[in-house]
């Protein structure tokens, strides 16, 4: 498998979440099914089998993380020489030729991506087509909706 990129922020996050699965989720899983176990048969115990569902659930995500990490390639914005450009990791403010909004975003790995909290998959049409530019550039890309046109506005390393 090959690596895929993750900023130091999204790694993070995914440690601080394996570290809670571990040593808080789990053990309450664990002992929430012994609880369970004794009260008898385990056939019709619903709190049983929810416990066991949801001890299903944590170990998987636990397997995911660890292979996420595993193969992660940790990018840190700040520590790279970009010149000016956008890359990996930056965040960009972006003027919207057609509406004349800004928008703010930045480019993270497939797995951080959140629209809602402007956090776009490098794999993007939009951050393919803003990598490599530099504040002042005009860049035009085929999203869903058609056609955008954006002239990126402001380039930072945060």
């Amino acid at each position: 498998m090959s690596k895929v990129p993750l900023t130091a922020h999204g790694a993070e996050q995914l440690r601080s979440e394996l570290t809670d699965l571990k040593s808080v989720q789990r053990p309450r899983v664990i002992q929430a099914i012994a609880d369970a176990r004794e009260h008898g048969d385990l056939k019709e115990n619903a709190e049983y089998h929810a416990a066991r569902e949801q001890q299903s659930f944590i170990e998987g995500r636990i397997k995911d993380i660890e292979g996420k990490l595993s193969h992660a390639q940790v990018i840190d914005v700040t520590e790279m020489k970009a010149d000016g450009k956008v890359i990996f990791g930056t965040t960009v403010e972006l003027l919207d030729l057609d509406t004349d909004k800004t928008v703010t975003y930045r480019i993270v790995g497939d797995d951080e991506a959140d629209i809602k909290q402007g956090l776009i998959s490098y794999s993007s049409p939009l951050a393919r087509a803003v990598i490599g530019k530099r504040e002042g550039d005009e860049v035009t890309f085929e999203a869903p909706g058609g056609v955008r046109e954006y002239e990126i506005e402001k380039v930072s390393y945060i």
